[in-house]
């Protein structure tokens, strides 16, 4: 039997599509190493279903409820008032350019056309993929809109990597298998949330192959993977709307978000490559300027801002080698704690006598580039803005307002409050000179209205007013660095990447605590946006001291930050952290360039990264063990081995200048013999 055909070829993979004979349906063929689709398809079936439909048993790009009415489907389409739920499509033709293809399919009688895009991602191991619809008759209800659906084929149990967590405890990274059945992960909070990132990873149990997903949408949203019957998962993901269902007029045409789908033969460390080198790609030119080591003031000071203490602190960083001094929240009016003064963003006058142009030059004086944090979505009820504007806020006619942190959110879909926000931005950015920008987000949508506009999807209007802002900062202010935040690591995937130069994966930035958030977040974000910081945070869940240098080494796999109470330090630890910081500069660019291989877990004695960029390995090695100084029996020094060297070549360490062969590193490791004096280091590896 003959049938069409086409193949995605990405640098390392193929990804093979075809119609499928059974019905009016694009299947998966083939995806993996290239090559992969030379022979009999994998996912090919015997096509003996009992109770369910061919459809329901095939490994179908995406199929609309309808024709796919028992296994579950990606698109729910009806008419407004519920009737002719389901369709019906037809294929009705193909694009294929180089690393793109277009199939399109159309329901006649319900009048909704449907066209499944794909494409390559240069220099990556990614395929993008999305739908888009157009009401091509008459006003249509779509009850569900996923982005895509995600096939692979499995001979045993299926294995799930998803990223877990809470607020303070995000990125954990968690494993299941799901040998039959459904799983599910989401958001309903307005932004991807700290219970789950948007990413999933799955694996045929232990086999080492990895696929992955990832979802580029900072709204609500859902991934499922479904175990089939047959020996198969099949994962579905896209955004899910505020209202339960999006309006399409005739005429419309509604774009889902972009679905990053990923492959590796080297399972999830080697996946976490994939991902990374597609957000080098995400961040563009905007890669290759040096992510400053920044000094931020929060947790020295809290609200309690003025400029002699700020400008005191700023001293102390400059000496230490920080390159840029942020002020977090507490800068403006209004702001002595969490109840007032957001919505009003100007410099309070009590706080800076001198004007807050003056203290940003004396700050500048010192060497030190100046950063600002602001939450623009979010206002206080007794705020100038909420007094003028109460019409601007989520609500409900009818209905009491909740509080959440003594605040209320805008609703930033409407076009009057992004004006507002990027007014308020282009004022703050064009009067001082001000070159980081760290934008949180602290509050939820709770009663989520707006009164008197219809039926809108607010979910959608609210992800583009935050995009268009974000876009905004980007044209208008290329040279600014842009901090994405929300309470922690609450909004962090590709959309607000590739628009961010950095991101903050969690407001616990104790040693070891940490350690586990770093481990989850660098399997599907790059070092390059992980900001990090030393503090002196005591420990959440895992109380365990960790030194001085431990902090230091854990921040420095990503982008360094500082962010203790340096008046609390001793002349010792300042010299310490001089130290540190030099060293990370000479290295960053192998940190943020180079390809990073995840090495140990945060459960093992010892674990740490390893970064490779030409001939410079660096390898950040912690011991996440005992302590005490006791050896571990038989009394030789823990190891950690290293990966992706060449075995025949030498490497010489250059701190003590010992050399070591690559088949030494790789098979027995690096040996570090960790105690209370010394319980991280930071390995600089040159290839002779």
């Amino acid at each position: 039997m003959t049938y069409q055909r086409w193949t995605l070829r990405t640098e390392n993979t193929s990804y093979t599509v075809r119609l499928s004979p059974d019905g009016p349906w694009a299947e998966l063929d083939a995806w993996g190493p290239l090559g992969v689709e030379d022979g009999p398809s994998a996912l090919d079936r015997s096509r003996r279903t009992h109770f369910i439909t061919p459809a329901d048993a095939a490994p179908a790009e995406y199929l609309p409820y309808g024709l796919r009415p028992f296994t579950g489907s990606e698109l729910i389409a009806s008419r407004p008032d519920g009737e002719d739920r389901g369709m019906w499509w037809e294929f009705v033709g193909a694009e294929a350019d180089e690393g793109a293809l277009r199939l399109a399919f159309h329901d006649e009688l319900l009048g909704l056309r449907t066209v499944l895009h794909y494409e390559t991602v240069p220099g990556t191991d990614v395929i993008l993929r999305w739908t888009e619809f157009t009401a091509t008759s008459r006003e249509l209800r779509l009850e569900r809109l996923d982005s895509a659906a995600v096939n692979i084929p499995v001979s045993g149990v299926a294995r799930l990597t998803y990223l877990a967590g809470q607020w303070s405890q995000e990125f954990q990274r968690t494993q299941l298998d799901l040998p039959r059945g459904t799983f599910t992960i989401g958001s309903l909070q307005g932004a991807p949330g700290h219970a789950y990132a948007p990413w999933l990873a799955v694996q045929d149990g232990e086999a080492p192959a990895a696929y992955g997903i990832a979802l580029a949408w900072p709204g609500n949203w859902h991934i499922t993977a479904e175990a089939e019957p047959g020996g198969a998962v099949r994962v579905r993901a896209g955004r899910v709307p505020h209202e339960g269902a999006v309006i399409l007029a005739p005429g419309e045409t509604l774009t889902t978000p972009q679905l990053a789908c990923a492959f590796s033969p080297e399972g999830l460390d080697g996946l976490s490559r994939v991902w990374h080198r597609y957000e080098r790609h995400l961040t563009g030119e905007r890669l290759h300027r040096p992510r400053k080591v920044l000094y931020n003031s929060w947790e020295a000071t809290g609200f309690d801002v003025d400029a002699a203490a700020q400008l005191d602190l700023a001293k102390t960083a400059a000496d230490i080698g920080a390159e840029l001094f942020v002020v977090d929240d507490g800068w403006f009016t209004g702001r002595g704690d969490d109840t007032g003064g957001l919505g009003d963003w100007w410099p309070d006058p009590a706080a800076f006598p001198q004007g807050f142009d003056q203290f940003i030059a004396d700050i500048r004086a010192l060497g030190l580039d100046f950063g600002l944090w602001v939450e623009p979505e979010a206002v206080s009820p007794g705020s100038r803005l909420y007094a003028e504007h109460p019409e601007w806020v989520y609500r409900i006619e009818g209905r009491p307002g909740r509080l959440v942190r003594n605040e209320l959110l805008l609703d930033l879909g409407r076009t009057d409050v992004q004006d507002f926000v990027i007014g308020t931005l282009d004022r703050l950015l064009g009067t001082y000179a001000i070159s980081y920008l760290k934008w949180d987000m602290n509050r939820p949508p709770t009663e989520r209205g707006r009164p008197g506009a219809g039926r809108v999807d607010l979910d959608a209007e609210h992800v583009a007013g935050y995009l268009r802002v974000l876009d905004h900062l980007r044209s208008a202010h290329p040279d600014v660095t842009v901090e994405g935040c929300a309470g922690g690591g609450g909004r962090i995937e590709h959309a607000t990447i590739a628009r961010t130069d950095v991101v903050w994966p969690s407001d616990n930035t104790a040693p070891l605590d940490r350690l586990s958030t770093q481990y989850g977040f660098l399997h599907a974000h790059a070092p390059h946006v992980m900001s990090s910081w030393v503090t002196d945070a005591p420990g959440i869940f895992d109380p365990r001291p960790r030194s001085l240098a431990f902090r230091f080494v854990n921040a420095m796999c990503g982008v360094l930050g500082v962010g203790a109470d340096l008046r609390a330090w001793t002349p010792e630890q300042r010299a310490e952290a001089a130290r540190w910081i030099g060293r990370y500069k000479e290295v960053r660019d192998v940190i943020h360039h180079g390809e990073a291989r995840l090495l140990g877990t945060p459960e093992e004695p010892s674990c740490g990264v390893q970064y490779d960029a030409g001939d410079r390995t660096v390898v950040a090695a912690l011991s996440t063990g005992r302590l005490d100084g006791a050896p571990l029996l038989p009394g030789r020094a823990d190891r950690l081995r290293l990966r992706g060297l060449e075995p025949a070549a030498r490497y010489r360490d250059t701190a003590t200048g010992t050399s070591y062969g690559g088949a030494h590193l790789l098979h027995y490791g690096l040996p570090f013999a960790w105690s209370a004096d010394h319980d991280a280091d930071l390995v600089v590896l040159v290839r002779e």
